[in-house]
């Protein structure tokens, strides 16, 4: 009797032991997994190539071969003066146009550019790329 119990303890420990090893095996699956449903092709997009940005590209290219370079093509574009040729943010923009013509601006106007210097000031200074 002792001996049968024996034997039945280690066939249970042996096909537990092999029931581990054969789990892997069967998580493992060789099918597809979600199937992609594709109705039809999608058309190819109608691009615009003469749009106005694309034709007036290189417009001021020649200015400098048939002018002798004496003009620049920043003179020739019709902005106001702070916005020629300038690259910043909203921020540098508008202390930019407070230092150029915030003397003639009306008090409502320039209170309202001060507001907003303020605003941004206080924005770029709690969440930037320095931080």
């Amino acid at each position: 009797m002792f001996a049968l119990g024996g034997l039945l303890r280690v066939g249970s420990t042996f096909f537990h032991s092999a029931g581990n090893l054969l789990l892997p095996i069967r998580t493992i699956s060789t099918g597809s997994c979600c199937q992609i449903r594709m109705h039809a092709i999608p058309q190819p997009k109608q691009v615009d190539r003469w749009n106005e940005k694309r034709s007036m590209f290189g417009v001021y290219d020649n200015i400098g071969i048939l002018g002798d370079f004496k003009a620049h093509p920043k003179d020739l574009i019709t902005a106001p003066c702070w916005l020629k040729g300038f690259r910043g943010n909203e921020l540098q923009r508008l202390i930019r146009k407070k230092k150029m013509v915030g003397d003639r601006m009306t008090t409502l106007d320039r209170h309202n550019l001060e507001k907003r210097i303020r605003f941004l000031y206080r924005r770029f200074n709690r969440t930037g790329k320095h931080r």
